[in-house]
Protein backbone atom coordinates (compact mmCIF):
# COMPACT_ATOMS: atom_id res chain seq x y z
CA UNK A 1 0.00 0.00 0.00
CA UNK A 2 1.18 3.73 -0.53
CA UNK A 3 2.99 5.07 2.32
CA UNK A 4 0.62 8.04 2.86
CA UNK A 5 -2.53 6.04 3.14
CA UNK A 6 -1.60 5.08 6.70
CA UNK A 7 -3.02 8.19 9.07
CA UNK A 8 -0.52 9.12 10.97
CA UNK A 9 -2.61 8.91 14.63
CA UNK A 10 -2.30 5.53 14.06
CA UNK A 11 1.46 4.78 14.20
CA UNK A 12 3.13 4.00 18.12
CA UNK A 13 5.96 2.45 18.60
CA UNK A 14 9.15 1.58 15.95
CA UNK A 15 11.36 -1.39 15.66
CA UNK A 16 14.91 -2.06 12.98
CA UNK A 17 14.26 -5.20 11.01
CA UNK A 18 17.28 -6.96 9.60
CA UNK A 19 17.87 -10.28 7.80
CA UNK A 20 18.28 -13.43 10.28
CA UNK A 21 21.18 -15.18 8.87
CA UNK A 22 23.04 -14.71 5.04
CA UNK A 23 20.81 -16.68 3.43
CA UNK A 24 17.83 -14.28 3.35
CA UNK A 25 20.44 -10.94 2.70
CA UNK A 26 19.12 -10.87 -0.79
CA UNK A 27 15.69 -11.67 -0.38
CA UNK A 28 15.84 -8.96 2.28
CA UNK A 29 17.45 -6.33 0.08
CA UNK A 30 15.55 -7.08 -2.77
CA UNK A 31 11.75 -6.76 -1.38
CA UNK A 32 13.36 -3.99 0.66
CA UNK A 33 14.62 -2.02 -2.74
CA UNK A 34 11.54 -2.83 -4.76
CA UNK A 35 9.58 -1.28 -1.44
CA UNK A 36 12.05 1.95 -1.63
CA UNK A 37 11.35 2.31 -5.17
CA UNK A 38 7.07 2.45 -5.22
CA UNK A 39 6.78 4.19 -2.10
CA UNK A 40 5.08 1.12 -0.41
CA UNK A 41 4.59 -0.24 3.05
CA UNK A 42 4.03 -3.68 3.89
CA UNK A 43 1.12 -4.48 6.74
CA UNK A 44 1.69 -7.26 8.65
CA UNK A 45 0.55 -9.36 11.89
CA UNK A 46 3.05 -9.56 14.61
CA UNK A 47 2.77 -10.92 18.33
CA UNK A 48 4.52 -8.67 21.08
CA UNK A 49 3.86 -9.74 25.34
CA UNK A 50 0.81 -12.25 24.27
CA UNK A 51 -0.71 -9.80 21.87
CA UNK A 52 -1.32 -9.81 18.67
CA UNK A 53 -0.11 -6.26 17.15
CA UNK A 54 -0.59 -4.51 13.21
CA UNK A 55 3.10 -3.45 12.02
CA UNK A 56 3.22 -1.27 8.97
CA UNK A 57 7.18 -2.20 7.40
CA UNK A 58 9.03 0.68 5.53
CA UNK A 59 12.69 0.76 3.92
CA UNK A 60 14.93 2.58 6.05
CA UNK A 61 18.44 2.43 4.94
CA UNK A 62 19.93 -0.51 4.54
CA UNK A 63 17.15 -2.29 7.01
CA UNK A 64 13.65 -1.52 7.12
CA UNK A 65 11.46 -0.13 10.06
CA UNK A 66 8.76 -1.74 11.37
CA UNK A 67 6.15 0.25 13.72
CA UNK A 68 3.90 -1.07 15.51
CA UNK A 69 -0.06 0.67 15.01
CA UNK A 70 -3.20 1.05 16.75
CA UNK A 71 -6.01 -0.60 15.91
CA UNK A 72 -9.05 1.27 14.65
CA UNK A 73 -11.10 1.27 18.23
CA UNK A 74 -7.70 2.64 19.92
CA UNK A 75 -7.54 6.00 17.92
CA UNK A 76 -10.61 8.65 18.38
CA UNK A 77 -12.43 10.48 15.97
CA UNK A 78 -11.29 14.05 16.30
CA UNK A 79 -14.80 15.78 15.47
CA UNK A 80 -16.15 14.55 18.93
CA UNK A 81 -13.11 17.05 20.62
CA UNK A 82 -13.24 19.98 17.66
CA UNK A 83 -16.99 20.21 17.69
CA UNK A 84 -16.64 22.87 20.32
CA UNK A 85 -14.20 24.88 18.69
CA UNK A 86 -15.97 27.56 16.88
CA UNK A 87 -15.67 28.46 13.37
CA UNK A 88 -14.06 32.00 13.53
CA UNK A 89 -12.87 34.55 10.86
CA UNK A 90 -9.64 35.34 11.52
CA UNK A 91 -8.35 38.77 9.67
CA UNK A 92 -5.30 38.27 7.00
CA UNK A 93 -2.81 40.82 8.82
CA UNK A 94 -2.95 38.31 12.17
CA UNK A 95 -2.49 35.11 9.88
CA UNK A 96 0.01 37.33 8.30
CA UNK A 97 1.62 38.31 11.55
CA UNK A 98 1.41 34.86 13.09
CA UNK A 99 2.99 33.53 9.87
CA UNK A 100 6.16 35.83 10.19
CA UNK A 101 6.70 34.98 13.69
CA UNK A 102 6.32 31.34 13.01
CA UNK A 103 9.59 32.16 10.16
CA UNK A 104 11.23 33.70 12.72
CA UNK A 105 11.13 30.79 15.43
CA UNK A 106 11.61 28.57 12.50
CA UNK A 107 14.03 25.71 13.20
CA UNK A 108 15.07 21.95 12.62
CA UNK A 109 14.04 18.97 14.84
CA UNK A 110 16.83 17.86 16.96
CA UNK A 111 15.65 14.84 19.38
CA UNK A 112 18.44 15.15 21.29
CA UNK A 113 17.16 18.05 22.75
CA UNK A 114 14.36 16.44 24.35
CA UNK A 115 14.69 14.61 27.80
CA UNK A 116 12.50 13.37 29.84
CA UNK A 117 12.51 16.21 32.88
CA UNK A 118 10.56 13.88 34.84
CA UNK A 119 12.74 10.76 34.56
CA UNK A 120 15.45 12.55 35.28
CA UNK A 121 14.66 13.82 38.50
CA UNK A 122 13.04 10.63 39.49
CA UNK A 123 16.77 9.01 38.75
CA UNK A 124 18.56 11.66 40.58
CA UNK A 125 16.14 11.50 43.51
CA UNK A 126 16.57 7.09 43.33
CA UNK A 127 20.69 7.72 43.36
CA UNK A 128 19.84 10.32 46.39
CA UNK A 129 17.95 7.83 47.85
CA UNK A 130 20.30 4.66 47.21
CA UNK A 131 23.31 7.07 48.97
CA UNK A 132 21.42 7.45 52.06
CA UNK A 133 20.31 11.03 51.96
CA UNK A 134 17.14 12.01 53.38
CA UNK A 135 14.74 12.60 50.69
CA UNK A 136 12.29 15.87 51.21
CA UNK A 137 9.21 17.12 49.25
CA UNK A 138 10.08 19.90 47.12
CA UNK A 139 8.28 23.21 47.16
CA UNK A 140 5.29 24.43 45.45
CA UNK A 141 6.23 25.82 41.75
CA UNK A 142 4.51 28.98 41.03
CA UNK A 143 1.83 29.22 38.75
CA UNK A 144 3.11 29.40 34.89
CA UNK A 145 2.37 33.07 33.74
CA UNK A 146 0.08 31.97 30.93
CA UNK A 147 -0.14 34.35 27.99
CA UNK A 148 -3.11 34.55 25.40
CA UNK A 149 -1.71 34.29 22.02
CA UNK A 150 -4.56 36.39 20.18
CA UNK A 151 -4.55 39.23 22.48
CA UNK A 152 -0.48 39.40 22.21
CA UNK A 153 -0.81 39.43 18.56
CA UNK A 154 -3.60 41.89 18.37
CA UNK A 155 -1.99 43.91 20.81
CA UNK A 156 1.46 43.79 18.64
CA UNK A 157 -0.75 45.11 15.18
CA UNK A 158 -2.22 47.51 17.19
CA UNK A 159 1.26 48.93 17.52
CA UNK A 160 2.77 47.81 14.58
CA UNK A 161 5.46 45.91 16.07
CA UNK A 162 5.96 41.85 16.32
CA UNK A 163 5.33 40.46 20.45
CA UNK A 164 8.62 39.88 21.25
CA UNK A 165 9.90 43.49 20.21
CA UNK A 166 9.96 45.94 23.45
CA UNK A 167 7.98 49.39 23.24
CA UNK A 168 10.41 52.48 23.20
CA UNK A 169 9.77 54.38 26.76
CA UNK A 170 10.85 57.88 27.07
CA UNK A 171 14.38 57.69 28.98
CA UNK A 172 14.71 57.73 32.63
CA UNK A 173 15.27 60.47 34.49
CA UNK A 174 18.55 60.14 36.61
CA UNK A 175 18.38 60.44 40.09
CA UNK A 176 21.27 61.07 42.64
CA UNK A 177 22.52 58.57 44.70
CA UNK A 178 22.24 58.41 47.82
CA UNK A 179 25.54 57.61 50.30
CA UNK A 180 25.12 55.79 53.16
CA UNK A 181 24.97 57.77 56.41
Amino acid sequence: MPEEEIDKRYYERPYYIVPDDKSGEEAFAVIRDAMKDKGRVAVARIVFANREHILAIEPWGKGMLGTTLRYDYEVRDEKKFFKSIPSVRVKKDMVELASHILDRKAGRFDPGQFKDQYELALRKLIRRKAAGHTIERPEKEPAANVINLMDALRESVKHGRAPNSRARSAPRKKTARRKAA
